[in-house]
């Protein structure tokens, strides 16, 4: 749990550089939509990548079993959805601004992407707020030695109860032979032909 707590801990400051270069792009004229934005949401997109594998990599862990566990976890999926839409707003702000070289009637602006930029700010700045109070709840827990018991306690009730559910599933799931998709029956024979 440690490490996994370090590794939520790098996730606040890492969105916080993205927003601020979001912010700093977004305050601008936009000219090289390209070239201004395209990094930006290619970091974006690599960091909702690493946050949707570490969200998977805590949700199959004992990290689930701990007091407060399943709630942070959902916290955490809307924190990876958060930085996943501010990816595809970023992507909308470069086509916005670059609508004018396809469509006469295209705004030549850069309105609409200073305004999907805002919303990719937004979000990141929400799922700064999501990281930040996730991972000193986890640090927290795991500073008290008294948290950490009851959750050890937690994590044993867990483990123990899982060989139970294990046996209950297995005792739902039907045998092989009945599960097998049905044969045909066979067509009935043809009545004989009238001479």
């Amino acid at each position: 749990m440690t490490e996994h707590t370090r590794l939520l801990g790098e996730v606040a400051p890492a969105l916080q550089d993205l927003r601020a270069d979001v912010e700093q792009v977004q305050k601008g004229e936009i000219t090289k939509p390209v070239r201004e934005i395209a990094p930006i949401s290619l970091r974006v997109q690599e960091l909702a990548l690493q946050c949707t594998r570490q969200f998977h990599d805590l949700s199959i862990s004992q990290y689930a079993a701990m007091k407060g566990g399943e709630e942070n976890l959902a916290h955490l999926a809307g924190a990876c959805s958060q930085i996943s839409l501010a990816a595809t707003l970023c992507n909308l702000a470069i086509h916005h601004r670059t609508e004018i070289l396809l469509y006469e009637d295209a705004d030549p602006t850069p309105a609409a992407s200073r305004d999907q930029l805002r919303r990719a700010g937004e979000e990141l700045g929400s799922a700064i707020t999501t990281y930040r109070a996730v991972a000193q709840r986890l640090s927290r827990r795991l500073a008290s030695a008294a948290a950490r018991a009851e959750d050890q306690q937690l994590i044993a009730h867990a483990l123990a109860a899982e060989p139970d559910v294990a046996s209950t599933a297995a005792q739902r799931t039907p045998p092989p032979h009945l599960t097998a998709r049905a044969t045909p029956a066979p067509h009935a024979p043809a009545a004989p032909r009238r001479a």
